[in-house]
């Protein structure tokens, strides 16, 4: 890859605030190009992009919120595509196989078989490129098509809605986030959802108890 896009990529922060005013627009076509496999962090983008929408142009804060979620969304939906249509003609041309995560989609496949469909709701939140090799195993194991809309999107809107609020809350000091998501991420949100998911069931429990009675 051209050392310029790499500075470039490098900065992206940086490159956000610049483009404040365009900020939907961008944080989408960024988390789009995140499909291709490029060294473009979901999390940094969503983080940096709720910081901005807090900061500098509070007025743009749902189409920037907007703009995320639909960029992350058509771009695993552009992967899980690859993965089911076209993978065996990507790896068959060397430039564009060198893009795919081989490796991780093995890993992945072994997962997918003994957890099913959980492994696309939890895998969304696992980050460092983790996250494409799960939506392409999605694809290349023949997951139903409506099955992973459903289950991306209701991932999605978990990462998204924490990522970008995250962002928003502690402002300027979204590097204090970055740092924290890097290193507790993988635990953390997973974490939360399990405790929403056991929190739902005891409420249900609950109320057809009391229904019962």
């Amino acid at each position: 890859m051209d050392s310029s896009i790499f500075a470039i990529l490098s900065d992206i922060p940086d490159y956000l605030i610049t483009m404040a005013p365009y900020l939907h627009f961008v944080s989408f076509g960024l988390l789009i190009l995140a499909g291709f496999n490029l060294p473009i962090s979901e999390d940094v983008v969503m983080i940096v992009s709720g910081s901005i929408a807090a900061t500098v142009v509070p007025e743009n804060t749902f189409i920037i919120l907007i703009g995320c979620f639909l960029g992350a969304y058509i771009s695993d939906i552009f992967v899980y595509c690859v993965g089911r249509y076209f993978l065996s003609w990507v790896i068959r041309h060397k430039r564009m196989a060198k893009i795919i995560p081989v490796k991780k989609i093995k890993t992945m496949e072994q997962y997918f078989s003994k957890y099913g469909e959980k492994t696309l709701f939890f895998g969304r939140f696992i980050p460092f490129g983790f996250r494409n090799a799960v939506f392409m195993t999605s694809g290349v194991l023949g997951m139903k098509f409506h099955h992973f809309l459903i289950i991306d999107f209701l991932a999605l809107c978990a990462t998204t809605s924490i990522l970008f609020t995250l962002g928003y809350k502690f402002g300027g000091n979204y590097q204090v986030v970055i740092d924290f998501a890097n290193k507790f991420y993988f635990i953390l949100f997973p974490a939360l959802i399990l405790l929403i998911v056991l929190f739902i069931r005891k409420f249900m429990k609950h109320h057809r108890e009391n229904i019962q009675e």
